[in-house]
């Protein structure tokens, strides 16, 4: 494992799922994931030296959020807060349930559902932002530049926050120029989203992951006040040429490494400290 930078105090893992061992499964995953306990996750934080997390209900489990929920419990409300993912099902009993449990924020994931249709994926936007917003909830995408672009003005209209998954998924390669990157940029730039420093593996192919550095600075220089970093552990996804029901295994990435290169990236100790601690307390309400 790589050299960990010191961190603050307070630092906080944005990003990470629990996959607990005979929780339901959505039939219509696309794939099966190997287990995740909170111990494990807890073994994770130390490793890093992190105290505390954010727990995001995975596409595997739907819209049951009880693993998470029971996770939440375990972890403790000095450590883990969740981000959780519901529909036009979900009761508001449930969501003031989510809400005690630690839940301060909903996932909308564009992505993997394949949702690249920008009136579908509004009209998802703004009935998940209603309903979250008397909460005092976000919106949490994972999706393309390019829709992150044709809701931009949607984006800057809602009644609540957004925070934009995995860079937006700004590919490395692309650089600062890509279409659609200067869209997120002035989100930031304006306040009214955040971003995730996370999942570099999954964004470029670049040695070190060089090619994400010019994002990353680009990302802190608009906003240092609205930028967060997270792992994406235990680095779950499909696996290709395995079936949506056989275990799909954890990929294997260097979360060390991970820290070390934001703390290059961040410039200074007083960026990283916002990154890491500043940033995540305020919008978890830790």
């Amino acid at each position: 494992m790589s050299t960990i930078p010191p961190l603050p105090a307070g630092a906080c893992d944005c990003h990470t799922h629990v996959f607990e061992e005979g929780h339901f499964l959505d039939p219509a995953r696309s794939y099966t994931p190997g287990l995740m306990t909170t111990a494990g996750l807890r073994a994770h934080l130390d490793r890093l030296g992190l105290q505390r997390i954010v727990l995001v209900q995975p596409s595997t489990y739907g819209t049951d959020n009880s693993g998470m929920e029971r996770a939440l419990a375990e972890l403790g409300p000095a450590t883990a807060r969740g981000i959780a993912v519901i529909d036009g099902a979900t009761e508001e009993d449930a969501l003031r349930r989510l809400h005690a449990a630690g839940v301060r924020g909903v996932r909308l994931n564009l992505h993997t559902a394949g949702r690249a249709d920008a009136g579908q994926a509004r009209a998802m936007l703004v009935e998940a932002a209603a309903r979250v917003a008397p909460l005092g909830w976000h919106v949490q995408i994972y999706t393309e530049l390019a829709l992150i672009e044709a809701l931009a003005a949607d984006i800057a209209a809602l009644p609540c926050g957004v925070v934009v998954d995995h860079f937006g998924r700004a590919q490395g390669a692309g650089g600062t120029g890509q279409p659609g990157f200067a869209a997120l940029v002035e989100l930031l730039r304006q306040g009214v989203a955040h971003v995730k420093l996370s999942a570099a593996h999954r964004l470029s192919a670049a040695p070190d992951h060089a090619d994400m550095a010019p994002i990353t600075r680009a990302l802190i220089a608009a906003n240092p006040e609205r930028v967060v970093w997270a792992s994406d552990f235990p680095h779950s996804g499909v696996r290709p040429g395995l079936a949506a029901d056989a275990v799909h295994p954890f990929h294997a990435v260097d979360d060390a490494r991970a820290l070390a290169r934001l703390a290059e990236w961040a410039g200074d100790a007083a960026t990283l400290r916002r990154i890491l601690v500043d940033n995540p307390a305020r919008l978890y309400d830790f």
